[in-house]
C-alpha cells in the first residue's frame, strides 16, 4: 500500500494511534512513508515526548514555553539514553568478547519498595548483578550507613518527578552507573551524597554536595541541582541549579589527554548541537546626532572682541571658500586680495564626519566600523575557531544556575565549555582561576552580586556572544595574568563597569556592544594591559573608556560616543596607546588627560563632543598627535595645569569600586611587569603634533598652564574662537610649523605674563588680528601673517615682543599695530600693504621702547605689478617636521595652493625680482 493512496490528512491520523515501536517500523518502509512519519513531529510525537514520566520538556529548565526544533529528535535522544549507557564503559582487555557476551545477557529489573521484592536499596543493590535494572517505587528510602556501588547498575525513580526521595551517601566504586528521576537528599551521617562517576538523568539533588574526583565521567541531564562539584570531564545538558550556598558545578584538575569514551560522547554532543548561528547579529549602527552638539550658526553682523579684536563675520570665509571679492568695498580703494582655497585634512574615519552634525540627523558609520556577526569573528580567527570547537574538559549546555552563591568554578588547569546556559540571581556566575580554560558560547548572566565572569591568576578562554547585563559588580573582571578572549558579547545596564582589567590581567577586548553601564564601559587599572579594538561603547553614565592607576592597553579601532563624561579618560599613571577610535557624540569631553595621566592618542577621530575634543594636562606629558578633531561645543584641544576637582573621578567611575579580593589588601606592585613598550614613545614634554582641529565652538587651542607645551604642525582651522589661545604660560609654550586659518576671531593670542615662541607658522584669512598679544615675553619668528581681517600683528600694552624675519599682510588693517606703551624688536620683516588708505605700520609717538630695524615696506598702486614669495616658500613647512608615526598621515594634513601677490615696489627695498608664495 503506498502512501498517496488516501489523503495525507487521513494517514496522519491512522498512524496517531500507533505506539512507538510500530510507528519506527514504518518509517522503514519507504522514503514516502518516512517522510509522513516526519511529518508528525507536532502531533504523535510531541505526545510521545510530552507522555514520559521520565522525560521534561526540551527546553526545560530555561525555556519552558519555546518548541523544541523537532520532537521527534528530543524524544529519541531520551529514548536512547537509557539504551546506550551500558555501552558507555571501559572494555576488559582481558577478553575480547567480553562485551559481546554482556550485551546478550538480559538485564533483571529489580524492584524496591512496600510490597515489592526489596524493602531497601541496599539490599537490592547486593543481590545486583552487571547493568540490572533497580526500580525505586514512590516513597521515601533512608538508607542507615554509606552504600558502595561494585558493579554498573540503573537506579530509577518511578512515577514524576519528586516522587521517589533518597536520603544516602552512595561511593561509586564501578565504571559507569545510571542515576534517574531521584530526588537526592544528604543522609543523617554525612553531607556527601555521592562520590565519584555518574552517568546521571533527571536527578533532584538538595542540600547535599556531591563529589566527583580523578579521571571520572558524568553526564547530568534534565537535572536539579544543589551543592554540585564535579570532575575534570562531563556533560551537564538542560539542568537547573538552584539556591548553592557554593559552587553549583566545580571543575577541578586538567582533563585525561586520552580518547576514551568519554571524549567520544563529548565530540557526538558537539557534533549533534545546531550548527546554524544563534549569536545576536550586527546591525549597522547608526548614529543620531544630538541637536546641542551643533556649534550655533554665526551672525551676520560685525563684532567687536575684547582688547581691540575685531571679528569679521563673513558667512563663507570659515569654511576656506575663495576669499570675499570685495564687492561691499568702495570702489576707489585699491585693495590687495588673496585668493585662497584652504582644505583642512581628511578625517581619519572618512569623509562621514568632514561636515557639522545635523540636528535630527542620522550618521552612517563607515563600513569598517560595522561589527561583524560571531560566526564571522570565528572565521577570520583560527585560534577563536579552535577554542569554540574544543571538546575537552565539562560541557555545560541549556542549563540554569539561579538564586545561589556560585554557578560555575573552573580552577587548576581545569576545562569547561558553557553553551546556551542561564546565570541569574547568584553570587557570581563563572570564576576561572588557576591556568583553566573556559569557553562561554550565547549564554545570558545577569543580577548577580558580584561581577558576572571573573577571571584571576592566569585564566583564560573564549567568551562569546553572551548577554551579560544588570551585574552588581563587573560585567567580566579580569586580573592577575589572565587572559582570555571577549569576544561579540553584549555587555549593558551594569550598576558598575562593563569590563574591568587590573592586577597584570591583559585579554583581547574585540568587536563587543559596550553600553548603558553605571561606571566607564572599560575600566584598566593597576597595570591591566589588555588590546582593545572594533568595540561600540555608547551611552554609559561615566566614562567610555577609563585607564587609571597605571593601567596600560592598546585602545584601537572603537566607536566610543555618547558618553556622560569623557569618551576615553586618563589620569593617575594611566598610559595606554589610544589610537584610529572615532570618539563622538558625547555629553562631556571627547578624551580627558587628568593628573599624572600620560600616553600616546593618535588618529583618532573626536568629533561633536559637548565639551572639548581633548582636555588634558601639561605636567602629564601626554603625546597627541595626528588625530581629527572637529565641531567640538567647546576648544578643540584644552591644555590646563589643574582642573577644578581633577583629583576626583567623575560620575563616580571605579572612586569607590571595590578590586579587593575576600577583603585582602591590592599589592600588584609586587607583580608588574618590566616589560618594554615600543609603542609608547619616551615624551619629556606635553606635544600636541600633526593633528587636524578645526569647526570648533570655541578656540582650535587653548592653553592655561605652567608647564612646558609644545604645538607643532597643526593645522587649526574655522574655528569658532581664535586659532590658539595662551592665557596662562610661566614656562615656555612653542608654536611651531602650524597652519592656522579661517577662524572666527584672531589666529593667535597672548595673554599677559606669558612666554611663547611663534615660529615658521602660516597664519592666514582669520577674521580678526593675524597675531594679538599681551605677552611679557613673546617671539614672534620667521612666521607668514597673510589675508587676515584685521592687523597682521597687534601689540597691546605693556607686552615685551621680538619681531624677526616674517612676512606680514593684513586684509583691511595694519601689518603691525602697536596699542600703547609696547616694547617691541621689529627686525628684517617684509610687510605688505593691505589697502589704499592704511599705512603698513602703526606707532604711538615716542615711544623709544618699540625699535625698528631692516624691515621692508611693500606697497601698491595698481593690480598688473606681480610679485612671487619665494626662499623660503610659503609657511608652514610641515614636509620636514613630520616625524615618527605622524609622518603616515602627512598626505591627510594640507593641500598646497600657489597664489600671486600683485603690488608695486616702493622706497627701493626690492628691485622687480619675484617672490613665488605657497600658502597651506
Amino acid at each position: 500500500m503506498e502512501a498517496g493512496g488516501l489523503p495525507l490528512e487521513l494517514w496522519r491520523m491512522i498512524l496517531a494511534y500507533l505506539h512507538l515501536p510500530d510507528l519506527g517500523r514504518c518509517s522503514l518502509v519507504c522514503k514516502a512513508w518516512y517522510e509522513l512519519t516526519l511529518s508528525l513531529d507536532s502531533t504523535r510525537w510531541r505526545q510521545l515526548c510530552l507522555g514520559c514520566t521520565e522525560c521534561r520538556h526540551p527546553n526545560w529548565p530555561n525555556q519552558p514555553d519555546v518548541e523544541p526544533e523537532s520532537w521527534r529528535e528530543a524524544f529519541k535522544q531520551h529514548y536512547l539514553a537509557s539504551k546506550t549507557w551500558t555501552k558507555n564503559a571501559l572494555d576488559l582487555e582481558s577478553s575480547v568478547c567480553f562485551s559481546l557476551f554482556r550485551r546478550k545477557r538480559e538485564r533483571r529489573t529489580l524492584s524496591v519498595g512496600p510490597g515489592h521484592e526489596f524493602d531497601s536499596l541496599g539490599s537490592a543493590l547486593a543481590m545486583a548483578s552487571l547493568y540490572d535494572r533497580i526500580v525505586l517505587f514512590p516513597g521515601v528510602y533512608e538508607e542507615q550507613g554509606e552504600i558502595i556501588l561494585k558493579v554498573p547498575v540503573e537506579i530509577v525513580g518511578h512515577g514524576k518527578l519528586g516522587e521517589v526521595v533518597l536520603l544516602a551517601s552512595i561511593d561509586q566504586h564501578c565504571s559507569t552507573t545510571r542515576l534517574c528521576n531521584l530526588i537526592f537528599m544528604p543522609a543523617w551521617f554525612s553531607p556527601i551524597m555521592y562520590k565519584v562517576g555518574v552517568h546521571i538523568r533527571e536527578m533532584l539533588c538538595e542540600m547535599g554536595t556531591s563529589r566527583f574526583h580523578g579521571p571520572s565521567f558524568c553526564t547530568f541531564k534534565n537535572t536539579q541541582c544543589l551543592f554540585c562539584t564535579t570532575c575534570p570531564s562531563g556533560s551537564w545538558k538542560t539542568c537547573e541549579f538552584v539556591g548553592s550556598e557554593n559552587n553549583s558545578v566545580t571543575v577541578e584538575g586538567h582533563p585525561s589527554a586520552d580518547k576514551n569514551w568519554a571524549y567520544k560522547y563529548l565530540l557526538g554532543l558537539i557534533r549533534s548541537s545546531p550548527t546554524r548561528d544563534q549569536a545576536w547579529e550586527s546591525q549597522d549602527l547608526v548614529l543620531p546626532v544630538p541637536a546641542s552638539c551643533s556649534p550655533k550658526p554665526a551672525s551676520k553682523e560685525a563684532e567687536v572682541g575684547s582688547d581691540g579684536e575685531r571679528v569679521a563675520q563673513t558667512p563663507d570665509s570659515s569654511d576656506g571658500g575663495l576669499s570675499p571679492s570685495g564687492e561691499d568695498e568702495d570702489e576707489d580703494q585699491l585693495t590687495y586680495r588673496l585668493s585662497y582655497q584652504v582644505q583642512g585634512p581628511r578625517p581619519v574615519l572618512g569623509g562621514s564626519f568632514l561636515g557639522p552634525p545635523l540636528p535630527g540627523a542620522s550618521i552612517q558609520l563607515p563600513s569598517c566600523l560595522v561589527l561583524n556577526s560571531l560566526q564571522q569573528e570565528l572565521q577570520k580567527d583560527k585560534e577563536a575557531m579552535a577554542l569554540a570547537s574544543s571538546v575537552q574538559g565539562c560541557l555545560i549546555r541549556k542549563c540554569l544556575f539561579r538564586d545561589g552563591k556560585g554557578g560555575v568554578f573552573v580552577c587548576s588547569y581545569g576545562r569547561a565549555k558553557m553553551e546556551g546556559n542561564v546565570f541569574r540571581n547568584l553570587t557570581y556566575a563563572v570564576r576561572c582561576i588557576h591556568n583553566s580554560k573556559i569557553v562561554m558560547l550565547r549564554n545570558d548572566i545577569y543580577r548577580c552580586r558580584a561581577s558576572g565572569i571573573f577571571l584571576r591568576l592566569e585564566g583564560g578562554g573564549l567568551i562569546a556572544g553572551n548577554n551579560i547585563y544588570h551585574n552588581a559588580e563587573a560585567g567580566v573582571d579580569i586580573r592577575k595574568k589572565s587572559n582570555p578572549l571577549i569576544l561579540c558579547n553584549q555587555i549593558h545596564h551594569g550598576l558598575r563597569s562593563g569590563i574591568v582589567v587590573l592586577g597584570n590581567g591583559k585579554g583581547v577586548i574585540r568587536n563587543n556592544q559596550i553600553f548603558s553601564n553605571k561606571e566607564a564601559g572599560i575600566y584598566i587599572l593597576y597595570h591591566g594591559n589588555p588590546i582593545v579594538s572594533g568595540n561600540h561603547i555608547f551611552k554609559g553614565r561615566a566614562a567610555g573608556i577609563a585607564v587609571n592607576e597605571n593601567g596600560k592597553g592598546l585602545i584601537t579601532e572603537n566607536v566610543i560616543r555618547e558618553n556622560q563624561w569623557g569618551g576615553v579618560d586618563i589620569r593617575r599613571g594611566g598610559i595606554p596607546v589610544l589610537r584610529s577610535n572615532l570618539i563622538c557624540f558625547g555629553y562631556s569631553d571627547g578624551v580627558v588627560v587628568g593628573d599624572e595621566g600620560k600616553g600616546l592618542i593618535e588618529g583618532n577621530t573626536i568629533y561633536a563632543n559637548k565639551g572639548c575634543g581633548v582636555w588634558m594636562m601639561s605636567s602629564s606629558l601626554p603625546h597627541v598627535t595626528s588625530n581629527h578633531v572637529s565641531y567640538n561645543g567647546l576648544y578643540g584641544v584644552a591644555v590646563f595645569s589643574q582642573k577644578d576637582g581633577s583629583s576626583e573621578f567623575p560620575g563616580g567611575h571605579g572612586a569607590q569600586e571595590n578590586f579587593s579580593e575576600d577583603g585582602d589588601a591590592i599589592l600588584w606592585e609586587t607583580e608588574l611587569e618590566k616589560e618594554d613598550d615600543p609603542l609608547r614613545r619616551p615624551v619629556t614634554v606635553a606635544l600636541i603634533e600633526s593633528n587636524s582641529i578645526n569647526h570648533n565652538g570655541a578656540s582650535g587651542v587653548y592653553v592655561q598652564s605652567s608647564e612646558a607645551l609644545h604645538i607643532v604642525t597643526n593645522v587649526i582651522h574655522a574655528n569658532g574662537d581664535r586659532g590658539i589661545t595662551v592665557a596662562q604660560s610661566s614656562q615656555l609654550t612653542r608654536v611651531t610649523n602650524n597652519s592656522i586659518s579661517c577662524n572666527r576671531q584672531s589666529g593667535v593670542k597672548v595673554e599677559a605674563q606669558c612666554k611663547v615662541e611663534l615660529r615658521g607658522n602660516g597664519i592666514y584669512d582669520n577674521r580678526g588680528h593675524g597675531i594679538i598679544t599681551k605677552g611679557d615675553s613673546t617671539v614672534v619668528i620667521e612666521n607668514d601673517i597673510i589675508g587676515n581681517r584685521g592687523s597682521g600683528l597687534q601689540l597691546l600694552p605693556r607686552s615685551d615682543t621680538k619681531v624677526i624675519k616674517n612676512r606680514i599682510h593684513s586684509f583691511r588693517a595694519y601689518g603691525i599695530a602697536v596699542r600703547g606703551h609696547a616694547k617691541a624688536l621689529v627686525q628684517e620683516n617684509i610687510i605688505f600693504q593691505g589697502k589704499t588708505n592704511k599705512t603698513i605700520f602703526q606707532q604711538i609717538s615716542n615711544n623709544r621702547d618699540c625699535i625698528m630695524e631692516n624691515n621692508k615696506f611693500l606697497v601698491f598702486k595698481k593690480k598688473s605689478d606681480t610679485w612671487c614669495l619665494v626662499n623660503p616658500p610659503a609657511r608652514p613647512h610641515l614636509e620636514n617636521s613630520l616625524r615618527g608615526p605622524s609622518a603616515a598621515h602627512s598626505g591627510q594634513k594640507v593641500a598646497a595652493m600657489a597664489t600671486r601677490i600683485t603690488a608695486r615696489v616702493e622706497g627701493g627695498y626690492h628691485s622687480n625680482h619675484s617672490i613665488f608664495c605657497t600658502i597651506l
